[in-house]
């Protein structure tokens, strides 16, 4: 099994991208995507050399970083560096309907234009693409996020149907964090 630490806990791979329905020709945006490219590589595995891995984030020194690592993983056909702002509609330059699958992984509770940032995620699936929402669960831990900056279930779910996403399923992403699966 393939297991990360990302946040400081231990997330499952393998089971978010399974529940992703990331392989060979997908086309997936890793929004947030964070310095160690935890999905984007094993991602960029998956898809093959048919399919793409956008990795998004806001901050240049990670992009730089991963843009390094495909590199010399000779993964840099695949690994596709955008920087964008995920707050404001329309920043992230890939098409809107382009992606199979959208990935928030951790990327939520740092943020509080939550809405905005699935606003953008979900103009950037195509019909029935799979927004795939990883975040902390709402329960004690000895780290993470403070408790009024974890993610709501609720909120989320709210959130995503005004956006016009479909729940298809809640899912154990790793001890402390749940995974939801939406579907455009």
């Amino acid at each position: 099994m393939n297991k990360i630490i990302k946040g400081g806990q231990f997330l499952d791979i393998d089971l978010i991208l399974d529940k992703a329905g990331v392989k060979e020709n997908t086309k997936i945006a890793d929004l947030g995507c964070g310095s160690g490219g935890y999905f984007v590589f094993p991602s960029a595995q998956r898809v093959g050399v048919h399919g793409v891995v956008y990795a998004i984030d806001i901050l240049k020194s990670i992009l730089e970083s991963i843009r390094r690592r495909a590199k010399q993983d000779v993964l840099d056909e695949i690994v596709k560096i955008i920087w964008s702002d995920l707050e404001i509609y329309g920043a992230t330059k890939i098409d809107a309907s382009s992606v199979d699958v959208a990935l928030l992984a951790n990327t939520l509770y740092q943020s509080h234009k939550r809405v905005e940032i699935l606003r953008e995620a979900t103009r950037l699936l195509k019909k029935g693409g799979r927004l795939v929402v990883v975040e902390w669960k709402n329960t004690s831990c000895p780290f993470g996020p403070p408790a009024d900056a974890k993610v709501d279930k609720k909120h989320l779910e709210d959130a995503a149907s005004r956006l016009g996403l479909h729940e298809e399923g809640e899912f154990q992403a790793g001890e402390y964090h749940y995974g939801k699966v939406f579907i455009k």
